[in-house]
């Protein structure tokens, strides 16, 4: 399951407009004696590309805090799985 959080227009160092969009992944854990949800988060480019990163994180404050940075500096799928990587 995902959730649509935002979507950003921003200028890119050539003057060109692009637009990102955020969406907030949902997957459910199980084990035998428990089911656990686990965060993710997948950024896709209007006529570009698109990134995924699933269960980065069960916490639902962590990942309000990394799909707040994401949005904030408006991160493109690019440049996801390093953002990513820096802020584990």
């Amino acid at each position: 399951m995902e959730l649509k959080i935002a979507r950003r227009h921003c200028r890119d160092q050539s003057g060109n407009t692009r637009c990102f969009h955020y969406f907030l992944t949902i997957s459910q854990e199980e084990t035998p004696n428990f089911c656990c949800e686990n965060y993710g988060v997948r950024v896709t480019e209007e006529g570009g590309g698109e990134a995924v990163i699933p269960s980065i994180t069960p916490s639902a404050a962590r990942i309000d805090e990394l799909i707040t940075l994401l949005v904030d500096n408006q991160v493109g799928p690019a440049g996801l799985a390093d953002v990513i990587a820096d802020w584990l």
